[in-house]
């Protein structure tokens, strides 16, 4: 479980409302790489739970799957 610092660490990192756009997911559920998400909240565990084009809303984990940031 990650620590405090490290949630709010990621927080900072993702706020509400960034763009990403998802390069590789490693779900059975997963989005195509390329779809462009917003971020709606990270929790606790340092999920970071998003809002697809596509209508899905399965989070990203930072270290596992690979995304960019869309400035």
């Amino acid at each position: 479980m990650p620590s405090r610092e490290e949630i709010l660490a990621l927080r900072e990192k993702y706020p509400v409302g960034t763009k990403i756009r998802l390069k590789k997911m490693n779900d059975i559920q997963a989005v195509k790489p390329g779809t462009i998400g917003k971020v709606t909240h990270v929790d606790d565990m340092g999920n970071i739970h998003m809002s697809w084009e596509t209508g899905s809303s399965l989070g990203l984990i930072e270290g596992e799957d690979e995304f960019e940031v869309i400035k």
